[in-house]
């Protein structure tokens, strides 16, 4: 009975969509970190700095939004980002109440690397994906995202269990 349990489980993992998506992040994350961590850095630093307009900076308020990042989570990136000389914090001339996070020249040269590591992974995967498997993935993708964001993923479910 417990092998039929294990071979339940298996399956389901092998074919679930979640899984394969959370599969695949952990491994991009992995690499990601594995090229990060040859400049001292991290992955959540360099798609922070990919974030940052490179020559006006982006507004701290916008920078957490726009990456789908916790406010505490950021806080303490930055924190350490200045504190490694990659950026720093400016009075936004256009709204003296919240600041501007602009790139240092040490953190415009990090990003300059980050950029190419992406630029470098996506071409590795486009030569070995076809680009119209390149365009599901796109599609699909898109159409998870706008269940989960308009919520209706589990509609149905709850209207069984009401």
């Amino acid at each position: 009975m417990h092998s039929i349990f294990l071979y339940i489980c298996n399956m389901q993992k092998e074919t679930s969509i979640d899984h394969a998506l959370r599969a695949t992040w952990q491994a991009v994350a992995k690499m990601y970190n594995e090229q990060a961590s040859k400049h001292d850095s991290t992955m959540a630093t360099a798609f922070v700095l990919l974030n940052i307009d490179f020559e006006n900076g982006t507004p701290s308020t916008a920078l957490g939004p726009q990456m789908g990042m916790e406010p505490t989570s950021l806080s303490r990136i930055l924190k350490t980002m200045e504190e490694k000389g990659a950026i720093y914090r400016e009075k936004n001339p256009e709204d003296g109440r919240s600041v501007l996070i602009k790139l240092t020249d040490y953190g415009k040269e990090m990003r300059k690397v980050s950029r190419e590591s992406v630029i470098t992974f996506n071409e590795k995967v486009r030569a070995h994906i076809s680009e119209e498997k390149i365009k599901h993935f796109f599609e699909v993708t898109e159409k998870i995202n706008e269940l989960i964001a308009n919520r209706s993923i589990f509609d149905s479910m709850e209207r069984k269990a009401g």
